[in-house]
């Protein structure tokens, strides 16, 4: 997973993807904003909802490439107990092992201009299963885009 910060939303991509059955070698990319207050579902957390999660499987080892387009930013979700400084120019690593099924919320924890509030890290953990579906979904809606 690749992740960078920008003022004020993170960018995901996941890189490593291959496609088996033509080999092409597609990234999925996507931004994640804060969800606005007049868009959050009923039991969300306001301020901690993006309008696109992070996807991983969890009982596999990941590995996160974090760095920032503009200035310094932090990704640090707290249940994972990890923070990695995001620095233009620099790529940081950390290695990830979501041991359970859940959604786990995080911030920037770096105060990066007028509003570092305003950039939640949302990360969905699930079945290895459900990932693989959720991923081949996204290629054929990437691919489906790339289209038009």
């Amino acid at each position: 997973l690749k992740v960078i910060g920008h003022q004020w939303y993170w960018s995901y991509e996941y890189s490593d993807a291959i496609n088996k059955y033509d080999g092409s070698e597609e990234s999925i990319m996507f931004d994640s904003y804060m969800l606005p207050e007049e868009d959050l579902a009923l039991g969300s957390f306001r301020l901690l909802e993006v309008d696109n999660r992070v996807i991983l499987p969890i009982q596999k080892h990941i590995r996160v490439l974090v760095t920032a387009a503009d200035v310094i930013h932090s990704w640090a979700v707290p249940s994972f107990a990890i923070k990695v400084d995001a620095c233009p120019g620099r790529i940081s690593e950390a290695s990830l092992f979501i041991k359970r099924e859940g959604v786990f919320y995080g911030q920037c924890s770096e105060i990066c201009g007028v509003n570092h509030g305003f950039m939640p890290i949302v990360v969905e953990g699930t079945k290895p299963a459900y990932f693989s579906e959720w991923y081949s979904n996204e290629k054929i809606g990437s691919e489906a885009s790339d289209l038009v």
